[in-house]
């Protein structure tokens, strides 16, 4: 386990509530990426120093501090350019690495299908390609053999090259991904599909995993899964629909990062709802729905339809959820449930929610079935909702929402009357 010590270094007009937030959202970080936190330092700034971020007094503070408490990596919160953490190694003598590569690291660690490995692996070679003259490697891993070096070029050209080639690779393969998961999505047209987006650590899984029973992966850690899974949900009263869990997000997330993952968040852009989970008993719960928002707005879903889902509510007092309740009711007009993923019942106000939107998509009709129109009252009952059954002279009167698939079928069927409601 590696010790670190971790640098924050805002700019003084940030207030020191939040500076407080991001370091504690850092070491969080850093524990799920398998380090142990040693120490810390906050530098507040005018603005940045060009070679060394935090000035050369400050960088001095840190080396001492990195002495005393034996550390062997140094995280800062902020993104470094590529000679800031060259010259800060070099004086401090241990490897520095800033927000954005450790979130990597962590989506490295953590990726288990072909896809997400291929996004991350694009990612950090994105990221890695400026910073080549600090982080020399020979990516013998990557490259292909003998004979690829030309006359006189040096070993990080090579690198510049094979990294470049390695990156196209990467792109045409993820295409090949993409196309896949569309066929996917367009075998599932029809259905009514719902996203779970939000803040990482919100609950996403954990809401999934408890409407649907399904073997997904539940930690009480940043990032703990970053595969895209999609399930089947009973809603009752013979509705269902489908909900696709997606990547978490985070504020400072990379943009080679967001870039790279834009075709597993196609599944949100292709919902027909997206459900915001957000932590109702995290303090900062409306800075972490602002990042939220401006990552959704970055990849154009600003404009789909949401539920707002506050979700945790058994970690909150009953007076601190109704101040709550009608603080949203006041100044956000999004629709939003209240909802705790591991109270028994918690979830059905979500579970509500998905119906009546699921029920809308069904047309009201009123038919009249033959007598012998038992095989078609069944499907009725079977793919749509039946609100009332009378029998009338020899006929079924039944007042149903169903499908258009359904409808459609109906309407080719001889002595079956049909009034849209």
């Amino acid at each position: 386990m590696e010790r670190a010590i971790l640098v924050g270094a805002p700019l003084k007009e940030v207030d020191p509530r939040e500076v407080q937030e991001h370091m504690d959202e850092l070491q969080r970080l850093t524990d799920t990426a398998g380090g142990e936190v040693v120490g810390a330092l906050v530098q507040r700034l005018d603005a940045p120093d060009p070679h060394t971020f935090i000035g050369s007094g400050k960088t001095k503070e840190l080396r001492d501090l990195v002495e005393e408490r034996e550390a062997d990596l140094v995280i800062f919160d902020e993104d470094l350019k590529p000679d800031q953490a060259k010259n800060l190694e070099r004086t401090l003598d241990v490897r520095v690495m800033d927000r954005s590569e450790l979130i990597l690291d962590i989506f490295a660690s953590r990726a288990r299908t072909r896809e997400a490995k291929l996004q991350v692996e694009l990612a950090q070679l994105q990221y890695l390609l400026p910073r080549l003259a600090r982080m020399w490697t020979h990516l013998s891993r990557i490259r292909g053999g003998i004979g690829l070096r030309g006359p006189g070029e040096t070993q990080l050209e090579t690198d510049r090259r094979l990294i470049g080639r390695r990156i196209a690779d990467l792109r045409e393969k993820l295409k090949g991904v993409a196309a896949a998961r569309a066929t996917r999505r367009k075998r599932r047209q029809g259905e009514y599909r719902a996203a779970l987006v939000g803040y990482t650590n919100a609950g996403k899984s954990s809401i999934l995993k408890a409407l649907t029973g399904a073997d997904i992966l539940v930690e009480d850690r940043l990032f703990a899964t970053l595969d895209s899974a999609t399930r089947s949900v009973e809603l009752g009263q013979g509705y269902e629909c489908l909900l696709t869990d997606t990547v978490g997000f985070i504020r400072k997330l990379p943009h080679h990062l967001v870039a790279s993952f834009r075709s597993t968040l196609e599944e949100a852009r292709e919902a027909d709802l997206l459900l915001h989970v957000i932590d109702a008993s995290h303090s900062e719960w409306e800075e972490q729905k602002e990042v939220v928002e401006k990552v959704l707005s970055d990849l154009e879903l600003d404009a789909a339809p949401q539920l707002l889902v506050f979700n945790k509510t058994d970690r909150l007092t009953h007076a601190e959820e109704e101040a709550l309740r009608a603080r949203i009711v006041a100044f956000d007009p999004t629709p939003s449930v209240f909802v705790s993923a591991v109270e028994e019942d918690g979830l059905q106000s979500l579970v509500d929610a998905l119906r009546v939107r699921v029920r809308a998509r069904f047309p009201r009709v009123e038919l009249a079935l033959p007598e012998d129109g038992g095989e078609w009252l069944a499907a009725i009952h079977r793919e749509g909702e039946v609100l009332e059954v009378k029998a009338d002279g020899g006929r079924l009167q039944v007042s149903a929402r169903i499908p258009d698939a359904l409808l459609g079928r109906l309407r080719q069927v001889e002595g079956v009357g049909i009034r849209e409601v």
